[in-house]
């Protein structure tokens, strides 16, 4: 739309000047082409040469034998008697035309620089209401979906969530079922979660589904660098949304504009002040807004100033988290619909394998896996393209064209066979499921292991095996090559068990000599507040300094202990990632007990009975991905 009134501005411009210019120079052809002296004239008309004479206000144009010529009239003078005199043809033109021509001569090029003014002006100002004139208007547009329209059976994997603003679709449908019993529309819902996980699409299922006018607005719109527009754009807003009461008005990022106030360097920022008051006084002011509904999203609550959290502005917070299992396998199907699937693919197992992922990976996923069996040329996606799928976008693409000696893939694959004999006998750690010593993204190898279910908490003795099995490369190292040939390889499972240990020690309260004390977040806390310096004194520092030493040596040591008792295990599964490069859980499981595989030629080295997740073990660290738990997992 706005492409065409561009193009039509231009023409219209163009028509413009193309007219001023056939103005200028046609009057000037008709006066000056064939002009000739007054007296001249006369003593042509006194000669019997001229036959018809048209007047024009001063012009005279008068057509003898020769042809047309034109002369002007000097003021006071009749021509009239004289041509009759001599018999000839008189006509008249109308004295306004002359004068109509005249002024818009005078202001066709006036009006031609103030429309070109009116649209850079529009340009500068990005194109707001209004024009050149609405810089303080509001940039809400009205949704209009009539193609790609969603609704709420497009959104899956937060069922609570959308339960929440279904029911505020339902108020504005039948807003008798709750009023007989005094109970109010809620003025407004705010979605709260991490990127990717479904805010802005549960705003565009309300818009399908509620039948009613949808402004949507970003919360970055409403800042300018002059103080007072953005609260001028909120009262415009507001005001759109009262013509078109019941509305709902949706504000993305509302994080942009809904700071808490005076924060930061000099007490704030004017303008964003401003606008934040200007938006708390519309929502619930003086005067009240009936029928006006706000939706608003954001991945950062904790920066939202108090006033606009409290009830009577945002009734409700409504928390979109990352989708469980079912959630995962629900989301999946949706975004399958429009992709021919293979009878082997199973998506309870790709749900599986996933966890921690928000419903913009899955989304990513399936069209990776689209994208991968077009690669291949198939009619339809298979299982092996959604685990090559899935490899890419946890680990990155595989780098086969990096050159590794022997030595290299040697000391790789036994790195990666002390994480994986390490796993497979500590006391409590996800299933292994697949072991490679083909790079992928920044990691040289990787073992991987696969949850069987979604990690809400972990144990002390869980986050010990993770320790455990996180060293048992560096183990393996000095077993097989010695300590004076150890590598820097095991750099990011040095700092995936320190952050380990340290969590355990001053977050969940596993040192008893220390009590059931944050000692990390307090010390945040400290240093936020008086700018530097620790909340806690130099011998408990040494404390936990000495717990976590404590930690990484048991696990240390464990490590150390199973292999020793396991060589013979490491050596065949060493050499077995040697000759294979990459080896399922099942694949493992049998060449450690000896047995052969029996790959043919044309099989793959991927299993599709099952998927990953990173609980990596790289030589180098990997892109990171949450592992699902309610505390962070550190991963390398």
């Amino acid at each position: 739309m706005g492409n065409a009134r561009n193009i039509a501005f231009w023409v219209i411009l163009f028509l413009l000047i193309l007219a001023l210019f056939n103005l200028f120079s046609g009057g000037q052809s008709n006066v000056n082409q064939r002009g000739v002296a007054y007296s001249d004239f006369i003593q042509e008309v006194e000669n019997g040469a001229v036959t018809s004479v048209t007047i024009d206000g001063e012009n005279v144009q008068f057509t003898t034998g020769d042809g047309t010529y034109s002369t002007v009239r000097p003021d006071g003078t009749d021509l009239t008697e004289t041509l009759l005199a001599n018999d000839v043809r008189i006509e008249a033109r109308p004295q306004e035309q002359s004068g109509f021509l005249s002024v818009l001569s005078l202001w066709l090029p006036v009006l031609v620089l103030i429309g070109i003014w009116i649209f850079f002006m529009n340009r500068m100002q990005g194109g707001g209401r209004g024009g050149a004139m609405g810089f303080g208007k509001s940039k809400a547009k009205l949704l209009t979906e009539k193609s790609g329209r969603v609704t709420f059976d497009d959104v899956a994997g937060i069922d609570e969530a959308k339960e929440e603003l279904e029911e505020i679709v339902e108020f504005l449908r039948n807003p008798q079922k709750f009023s007989r019993l005094g109970g109010k529309i809620p003025k407004g819902a705010l979605l709260v979660g991490p990127p990717g996980t479904g805010k802005t699409l549960l705003a565009r299922a309300i818009a399908g589904e509620a039948g009613v006018p949808f402004f949507t607005i970003s919360g970055s719109d409403f800042v300018e660098m002059f103080v007072g527009v953005g609260a001028s754009r909120v009262r415009d807003m507001f005001e759109q949304a009262k013509k078109n009461a019941p509305c709902i008005v949706f504000i993305d990022e509302i994080d942009a504009v809904g700071r808490s106030r005076g924060v930061g360097y000099g007490g704030g920022n004017d303008e964003r002040e401003q606008t934040l008051n200007q938006l708390l006084v519309e929502m619930d002011g003086f005067e009240a807004n009936e029928g006006i509904i706000i939706v608003a999203a954001t991945n950062r609550p904790d920066v939202l100033d108090p006033a606009l959290l409290r009830p009577g502005r945002f009734d409700r917070q409504v928390q979109v988290p990352n989708p469980d299992i079912k959630g995962r396998e629900k989301i999946l199907g949706v975004h399958a619909r429009k992709v021919p699937l293979g009878p082997d693919v199973d998506l309870r197992i790709i749900a599986r394998g996933t966890p921690g992922f928000s419903g913009a990976d899955l989304a990513n996923l399936v069209n990776e896996s689209a994208l991968m069996a077009a690669r291949f040329g198939r009619r339809f996606v298979t299982m092996e393209d959604f685990e090559s799928a899935k490899d890419k976008v946890m680990m990155g693409a595989e780098r086969r064209s990096m050159v590794m000696s022997e030595d290299e893939k040697k000391l790789t694959a036994y790195h990666e066979a002390g994480h994986a004999i390490v796993g497979l006998n500590v006391p409590d750690h996800d299933p292994i499921h697949k072991a490679t010593i083909i790079p992928r993204g920044r990691a040289l190898g990787l073992v991987l292991s696969l949850p069987e279910r979604d990690q809400l908490s972990v144990s002390y003795r869980k986050y010990t095996s993770k320790i455990a099995m996180a060293m048992g490369g560096r183990v393996a190292e000095e077993l097989v090559f010695g300590k004076d040939n150890v590598t820097s390889g095991a750099a990011s499972d040095i700092q995936q068990v320190s952050k380990i240990a340290r969590a355990m020690v001053t977050q969940f309260g596993y040192a008893e000599e220390l009590g059931y004390i944050d000692y990390a977040n307090e010390q945040q806390s400290y240093l936020g507040a008086y700018g530097g310096g620790s909340s806690h004194s130099a011998a408990t520092q040494k404390i936990i300094d000495d717990k976590v030493k404590a930690l990484v040596d048991e696990g240390y040591e464990t490590a150390k202990r199973i292999l020793t008792e396991k060589r013979d295990d490491l050596e065949r599964l060493a050499q077995g990632l040697l000759e294979y490069e990459t080896l399922t859980g099942s694949e493992i499981t049998r060449v450690i007990a000896g047995e052969p595989l029996n790959r043919g030629e044309d099989d793959d080295d991927h299993e599709t009975g099952g998927t990953a997740s990173i609980t990596a073990i790289p030589k180098t660290k990997p892109k990171p991905k949450p592992s699902g738990d309610m505390e962070p997992e550190p991963t390398a």
